[in-house]
């Protein structure tokens, strides 16, 4: 049978188009034939998905289409414009594309976020606990840049396979995949440690038990002391979407503790009634995207004053087989459970399972309290699908706008972003449209040779599902803070419906450095949920880590070297900054009384080693110290200030810190405002004589209490205009 709508029906231009009737014509022709019904009972206004139309159908639909039109059109055009009306429309402009090209109009509503003032959060604390043993940030950080794949068979303890699974069936109780990402020890908890009866116990959720341990971990990894918190505004963001645990019993036996141990509201709840907190405590649910949108919901209520310290993150574990079976029945899941992002091979996503936390401050009160800064959030947006071909369908219309919108709010240019992990499940057509609107976004003004790098952490754990935002953000807030991108795996050639030198696009396939811009490294991460809610949040690098000073005394020049030899190796076996300042601290406590000295200054582990390299090859011993110059202190007025002053030594001197929060504690009620605040604003008030003298007279005396600190007196001290 041929189509009855005949090629001399092209316009007299030559371009291609071709009238609003003709396509629609063809295109009901097409459809009437693969779904098998009459041409004119299909709806011009209905969804495309409504008639059953699936992804490799729609998929060829629009390859033949292109044909014959005589022009390309993107994949996943059907995607953006899901009615018979919207398409022949769409098509009779001329236009081509399923996704708009690089270089667009922003989407309205973006310009208005311009204005918004959002001051930067910063992420101090991490806890997780995430497959392949990555049960603390450091271990996470391990298996990242190792490139370990997390993924295995189902533990035969967790289900009966012998009931549940099929390798290719897809009836009633049946898998269509034998593998996953699983923890371990899911059935072990300690509840005395939070003042939990066994009974109790017994009636939680897992996902409840998890995520105290979370919260408890995420704040000893801010230095937080648990117990300081009672009664604070610290509020707590929990993304979660499955409840398995309440299924596995046919008969459960119902207490006064079944209502409370088995609704998802209460993972917030147990975490705030546990710590004594105060301020807000919410579960999100939706779906894929919670745990990032708890993350984007902490962040406004930190903004807001809300709450003044925020948990959020995201759980899920996979209890039963029940969920499995019907994610398998959805037709996601991956036959050979391994998502391959962005690969030519991809074929769905294999589910896992864990959970992450992350503890947030505003960068403003992170810097005064001295806190390690993994990163920071520039900003982040949320939106939703809306009328897409189908509920779960994605589009690419809406995810450009949220990319749109987040740089806006972050007042970040799309060429300063050097990589986004993606939401990248592994799918043929959602991994077209995703990288799509990355190209159409965030491939503005790149050259060739400056392509955004993009990869996913499922390729690595698997699809975490409500946790998998908080997987990904950690993700980044690690390679940020070690300044290297992990490889993404199960990457072999890429989907052909992605044209990755177009959209400036390059799947990152090995550890690679963060390339060096003179600018603070800048990334975004990605999570969409199969309700159509999508997030974006931009992350900077923090402010550096001060440097750390290695003394060195000996009694000669010969024994400084040996000092100098002996601490070769050490610092060759170091591999994070804390260990370089942990080295370094306890070589002051112990530093030798030798006339002979020396000190070396060093930013990470590996310049300290280089610093020590050259030492040995200059076969410079050191001489010895003579008798102790004259010290003068001068204390400077008007015009030796300039902006950020003091914010490293807030951050990492104590004694500095100290006296200024000292000089901040007399200045505050005489002027109405506040010299710490100032320090750290964004807007320098620097340019204002009353503002400016008194933040420079306690600087200075902060200073000359760190000096005085370090056993350096002054003899003469002078000033001028304070």
């Amino acid at each position: 049978m041929t189509n009855p709508v005949s090629d001399s029906s092209v316009n007299a231009s030559g371009d291609g188009r071709r009238p609003a009737a003709t396509i629609e014509a063809w295109l009901r022709g097409e459809l009437s034939r693969a779904l098998g019904i009459p041409a004119d009972a299909i709806d011009a206004t209905e969804r495309f998905r409504s008639y059953g139309l699936d992804s490799a159908r729609a998929t060829a639909l629009v390859s033949r289409l292109s044909a014959f039109l005589g022009r390309p059109l993107g994949p996943t055009l059907m995607w953006e414009q899901p009615t018979l009306q919207m398409l022949t429309e769409h098509l009779a402009r001329g236009e081509t594309r399923g996704v708009s090209a690089p270089g667009s109009a922003p989407a309205a509503g973006v310009a208005g976020a311009q204005a918004v003032l959002d001051e930067p959060i910063a992420i101090v604390g991490l806890a997780c606990r995430f497959p392949g043993g990555a049960t603390s940030p450091l271990r996470y950080w391990s298996l990242l840049r190792e490139g370990v794949d997390a993924i295995s068979e189902v533990p035969p303890e967790r289900w009966s396979l012998a009931r549940h699974y099929s390798a290719d069936s897809a009836e009633p109780g049946k898998m269509s995949t034998r593998w996953g990402g699983f923890l371990q020890g899911v059935d072990q908890f300690d509840p005395l440690f939070f003042g939990i009866s066994p009974r109790e116990a017994a009636q939680m959720d897992p996902q409840q038990r998890l995520m105290l341990e979370l919260a408890w971990e995420g704040l000893e990894d801010a230095h937080v002391i648990p117990a300081s918190l009672r009664d604070s505004l610290t509020g707590v963001f929990v993304g979660t979407m499955w409840s398995d645990y309440a299924r596995l019993a046919a008969a459960p036996q119902y207490d006064l503790y079944t209502a409370t141990g088995h609704d998802t509201s209460i993972l917030a709840g147990r975490v705030s009634y546990a710590l004594g907190l105060q301020g807000p405590s919410m579960v999100v649910n939706t779906a894929c995207s919670s745990s990032l949108v708890s993350l984007h919901l902490a962040c406004q209520s930190l903004r807001s004053g809300e709450s003044t310290l925020a948990l959020a993150g995201g759980i899920s574990l996979v209890l039963s087989p029940l969920s499995t079976v019907a994610m398998s029945k959805f037709g996601a899941m991956s036959p050979d459970g391994r998502c391959k992002a962005f690969d030519a091979r991809a074929n769905g996503y294999v589910r896992s399972e864990g959970g992450g936390i992350a503890v947030l401050k505003r960068l403003s009160r992170a810097l005064i309290d001295g806190d390690r800064i993994y990163c920071v959030v520039r900003g982040s947006a949320v939106n939703n699908d809306g009328f897409s071909n189908g509920l779960t369908a994605p589009n690419p219309k809406a995810q450009e706008a949220v990319l749109q919108q987040a740089y806006a709010r972050a007042r970040v240019r799309p060429d300063r972003v050097h990589y986004v992990e993606t939401h990248g499940p592994g799918t043929a057509l959602g991994d077209p449209i995703e990288a799509g609107a990355l190209g159409a976004v965030l491939g503005q003004g790149r050259g060739v040779d400056r392509p955004l790098r993009i990869g996913s952490v499922k390729t690595n754990l698997g699809h975490l599902e409500a946790a998998a935002g908080i997987a990904g953000l950690a993700k980044v807030a690690l390679a940020l803070q070690h300044r290297a991108i992990p490889r993404s795996l199960h990457f072999e050639s890429g989907n052909p419906h992605i044209d990755f030198d177009a959209l400036r696009l390059q799947v990152v396939r090995e550890l690679t450095p963060w390339p060096s811009t003179g600018e603070p490294p800048v990334a975004g991460v990605s999570s969409f949920g199969f309700g159509g809610t999508n997030c974006h949040v931009v992350l900077e690098a923090g402010p550096s880590s001060a440097a750390s000073l290695l003394p060195l005394a000996a009694e000669s020049g010969a024994a400084l070297q040996r000092r100098v030899l002996e601490l070769m190796p050490v610092a060759a076996g170091l591999q994070q900054r804390e260990e370089l300042q942990a080295l370094c601290k306890a070589a002051g406590l112990h530093l030798s009384r030798g006339p002979y000295r020396a000190a070396l200054v060093a930013s990470s582990p590996q310049e300290l080693f280089e610093k020590l390299t050259a030492r040995i090859r200059e076969a410079a011993g050191g001489k010895p110290v003579g008798a102790r110059p004259a010290a003068v202190f001068v204390f400077p007025g008007h015009g030796s200030q300039w902006a950020g002053m003091g914010r490293r030594l807030l951050a990492s001197a104590p004694v500095f810190r100290a006296k200024l929060e000292e000089c901040d504690r007399i200045f505050r009620p005489l002027a109405g405002w506040s010299l710490l605040e100032e320090l750290v604003a964004d807007a320098s008030r620097l340019g204002e004589v009353e503002v400016v003298q008194a933040m420079l007279l306690a600087v200075q005396v902060s200073l000359a209490a760190l000096w005085r600190s370090w056993g350096i007196e002054p003899d003469v001290v002078l000033g001028h205009s304070v």
